[in-house]
């Protein structure tokens, strides 16, 4: 495995940008992620290269939400989420927000694990391998639950 310094610098934004879609919100997603690096830290001995470097923070990050969520009993509302800040002009800003929300709220009410699977691929930017792999399943599995997720999106929004 490579040196610890270099996996933080190369993977540390894909893990926050996994956890804010889990859970949406910046901070909480900031903590997750200095959690998962945390305990990556503490478990490297651990990592027997079974699995990619990225995938292995993944399912790190994934059950420490899990886990604050039990903790916690609520999920986070992508409404609470924070306003990113955005460029260009308003007219573009409103639209892009509108549709992104929507998108969003969609997603929201998204079964699992087609919510899940989704994130994965789209913000977390796995491979299907990688996600089938998080589950116990088979890349074969990962590509099908994608596919109908993004199947119900698009039914949703007709």
């Amino acid at each position: 495995m490579e040196p610890f310094e270099d996996v933080y610098d190369r993977y540390f934004r894909d893990v926050f940008r996994f956890a804010y879609s889990m859970c949406g919100d910046a901070h909480t997603a900031e903590d997750i992620a200095q959690e998962t690096f945390f305990k990556a830290l503490r478990q490297m001995d651990s990592f027997r290269g079974e699995c990619s470097v990225k995938s292995w923070l993944f399912q790190i990050a994934r059950n420490d939400y899990l886990s604050r969520c039990r903790r916690d009993k609520r999920l986070t509302s992508l409404e609470d989420a924070p306003e990113p800040v955005q460029t260009g002009s308003m007219e573009e800003r409103l639209l892009d927000r509108e549709s992104a929300m929507e998108l969003h709220r969609r997603l929201h009410r998204l079964p699992e694990p087609y919510r899940e699977v989704f994130s994965l691929r789209v913000f977390g930017e796995l491979s299907f391998a990688d996600i089938g792999e998080l589950f116990g399943k088979s890349d074969s599995w990962a590509r099908v639950t994608f596919y109908r997720a993004r199947c119900k999106l698009k039914e949703e929004s007709t």
